[in-house]
């Protein structure tokens, strides 16, 4: 074969694997970006839960311990999904995120302050049943306790 037919052959080569490459950079980019939404999808709809008992304990709405129990039943399917959405490693993707690099740094760690969060939830649900505002307000502060230890550890202020 002649020699510029194998420079040809070895540039075509070469450009096609560039190309994948490229392809895949941006893949891996698309994924990254899905798990950063759906991330930010759960924990708008944990902080839209959140919200209502928050203003309740400030004195800022009415103790409703009927919204209690929806918003305690609402995270606590939300909850549980917390690890799987973290699954997908953003560091080095060209994404914007406040996840900190220490959740894929210390994934037990991290998956241990889900797990806090999902026994808090649990202990809201039962508090609510119950009816006891104190116990209920009690449980309350515990979710509220539970978001915030895994924001501390593994969220970038804003």
């Amino acid at each position: 074969m002649k020699t510029f037919v194998k420079v040809g052959i070895a540039a075509a080569v070469s450009a096609a694997a560039l190309a994948a490459g490229s392809a895949w950079a941006q893949d891996a980019n698309a994924q990254a970006q899905n798990a950063v939404e759906i991330r930010q999808s759960i924990f708008k709809l944990m902080g839209w839960n959140m919200g209502p008992l928050g203003g309740m304990l400030r004195g800022n709405m009415d103790f409703d311990i009927e919204r209690v129990q929806l918003s305690a039943e609402r995270m606590s399917a939300l909850a549980p999904m917390i690890p799987d959405a973290f699954a997908t490693d953003t560091r080095g993707a060209d994404v914007e995120t406040a996840a900190l690099d220490g959740i894929w740094d210390s994934q037990d760690a991290f998956n241990d302050k889900a797990a806090a969060l999902i026994d808090a939830l649990g202990q809201l649900k039962e508090a609510a049943d119950s009816g006891d505002e104190g116990a209920t307000r009690q449980a309350m502060g515990g979710v509220g306790a539970a978001c915030g230890s895994c924001h501390d550890d593994f969220r970038a202020e804003d």
